[in-house]
């Protein structure tokens, strides 16, 4: 396992966006633009793929251990810390497309309507094909 992957698993767990990561770095004195930082979770085989060395992950986990549980001076809570991070999560509503004015509302499913063709709704179902015989089975025994 990398330390990319290590970052990224990192990242989804504790539900962090880039500007957060960001400002978990400056806790360390450890700048980082979030473009570099985007470089970091990109796919291997993408161009701009980069590997996250050992500095970066090492501050990053410092920070962290800052960012969740503080400093002597101001302790904190991390459930409350993580909590915080759930709540500034956007909840996706349908009603978000009446706040930008050349936003689309959502299509919403439409029930499938007739064919205009008058001839398809006449349609009959096929009659049924036998396959296979009615047989007669005696189950071993001779007829009397």
């Amino acid at each position: 396992m990398t330390n990319n992957d290590i970052f990224k698993k990192l990242r989804v767990a504790l539900m962090l966006r880039d500007d957060q990561i960001v400002e978990i770095l400056q806790l360390v004195d450890f700048r980082i633009a979030k473009t570099e930082l985007g470089a970091f979770f990109r796919n291997e085989d993408h161009p701009n793929y980069m590997e996250c060395g050992d500095q970066v992950l090492r501050n990053f986990l410092n920070g962290l251990v800052i960012h969740l549980r503080g400093t002597k001076e101001d302790p904190k809570n991390p459930m409350d810390v993580i909590a915080k991070h759930k709540a500034e999560i956007p909840v996706k509503t349908t009603a978000s497309y009446t706040k930008d004015p050349g936003a689309k509302p959502p299509v919403k499913a439409q029930p499938k309507k007739a064919a205009s063709n008058p001839k398809s709704r006449e349609k009959k179902p096929a009659p049924k094909v036998q396959v296979v015989e009615k047989v007669k089975f005696n189950n071993g025994k001779k007829k009397s």
